[in-house]
């Protein structure tokens, strides 16, 4: 799951790696992903530790700590270079579109 074979990120993607701007254990991401999403995008349990597990493998995130059972996870530069350039990129989709749409 190298950069380069990403050309962009799913929505759970790009709100996950958002969430993970400050640390957080899984329960915690899936609600943060929620509110920032204002309940549009809802991660379920098997896609969210699917998704942290590859991200963690390409070092996008990494095992911030440990508290009990929870693992709590941080996202790298690496991954905060990737969710600046998919924010640009989405950006300037809506900015291509404006002429339609700002009539």
């Amino acid at each position: 799951m190298a950069r380069e074979q990403l050309q962009t990120l799913s929505e759970p993607m790009y709100y996950i790696l958002l969430s993970l701007i400050e640390p957080r254990h899984g329960y915690d991401i899936m609600t943060k992903v929620s509110e920032l999403s204002k309940g549009r995008v809802v991660v379920g349990a098997g896609t969210l530790y699917t998704l942290l597990s590859r991200f963690e493998k390409e070092e996008i995130i990494y095992l911030y700590a440990e508290e009990k059972r929870r693992k709590i996870y941080l996202i790298t530069q690496k991954g905060m270079n990737m969710l600046k350039d998919e924010y640009i990129r989405l950006k300037n989709m809506v900015a291509d579109g404006d002429f339609l749409f700002k009539k």
